[in-house]
């Protein structure tokens, strides 16, 4: 397997690099980014730990055990710290990163996008298909409008329209998302041909919402 050494043994790294940096903020829980060394809220960047084997290895839930270091959750920040060697830095020059990490965060984070689609399928907050949405849209009910990346323009322009609208009188936002294609759809509600379907209302379609932010942002770099 194709790896990219980090090894900087003369490099010591500084503490506000890893889990040790900043914590507690006016704005919430942050960390120092190893790329850019700007201090940034957690719900934007990525963990990252040394695996058992020595390679770098993403921590999506922020859970795993071990020294962590964290990087802005965008392709870009990634290129910059693998550029500057920043890996062998944060972890005293005992991390290999491996070829494709980048693709391997992409999958990751669509894979943790659909597992929370999927929950909050299970907990009975999901509808699909126009008529449904619609209907859902105009009783108000409608927390997060998703879109195949491959819907229709006229289908998703006549959905948002009324998702805006609604929304305006309302007094409140209808997130949009477009980031997953439609198989990936149908995979994670169980039904064929998903173009179209809406979350309603509850913690687990907030969930779902802020991962595919996440995954937005990612993609967009």
């Amino acid at each position: 397997m194709l790896a990219v050494a980090t090894r900087m043994d003369d490099e010591v790294p500084e503490a506000d690099e890893t889990d040790a940096g900043p914590r507690a903020r006016a704005n919430g829980l942050e960390r120092q980014c190893i790329a850019t060394r700007t201090v940034v809220p957690v719900a934007q960047m990525l963990r990252f730990v040394v695996g058992p084997d020595g390679a770098v290895v993403p921590d999506l839930s922020a859970r795993l055990p071990g020294r962590g270091a964290w990087v802005t959750a965008t392709r870009g920040a990634l290129a910059e710290a693998l550029k500057r060697k920043a890996f062998g830095r944060a972890f005293r020059g005992k991390a290999r990163v491996e070829a494709g990490l980048a693709e391997r965060i992409d999958a990751l984070m669509e894979k943790d996008t659909l597992a929370a689609l999927g929950l909050a399928n299970k907990a009975g907050r999901v509808v699909a298909g126009t008529t449904k949405v619609t209907e859902a849209l105009r009783a108000g009910t409608v927390a997060v409008l998703v879109h195949a990346t491959e819907a229709a323009e006229d289908g998703t322009t006549k959905l948002d329209g009324l998702a805006m609208r609604l929304a305006s009188e309302l007094g409140r936002e209808i997130a949009t998302i477009g980031c997953l294609p439609g198989l990936q759809l149908d995979l994670a509600l169980g039904r064929p041909n998903v173009v179209h379907a809406a979350l309603l209302a509850h913690p687990t379609s907030a969930g779902f919402l802020a991962r595919c932010r996440r995954l937005e942002r990612w993609r967009a770099d």
